[in-house]
């Protein structure tokens, strides 16, 4: 993750530096771009909590098929 982001702020500082565009225009970009970033990273986030919440769920459900399965035999 740190060399994301450390390769991010490098691409970023080399584009502020060779922009051809005005410092309005160049700050609009990088703030889309940032937000882009955001974005990207929250969906990434919310795909892995899926994964551990659906991980969570098939846990569940074994264990409750253990479960069922001792009181069969039990009875």
């Amino acid at each position: 993750m740190n060399k994301i982001i450390t390769g991010f702020t490098l691409g970023l500082l080399v584009g502020v530096l060779f922009a051809p565009d005005k410092g309005t225009a160049t700050r609009k970009k990088i703030a889309d771009k940032g937000n882009e970033l955001k974005n990207q990273f929250a969906d990434f986030i919310d795909s892995v909590a899926d994964k551990f919440e659906s991980f969570g769920d098939d846990e569940e459900e074994y264990a409750e098929a253990g479960t069922e399965s001792l009181h069969a035999e039990n009875a």
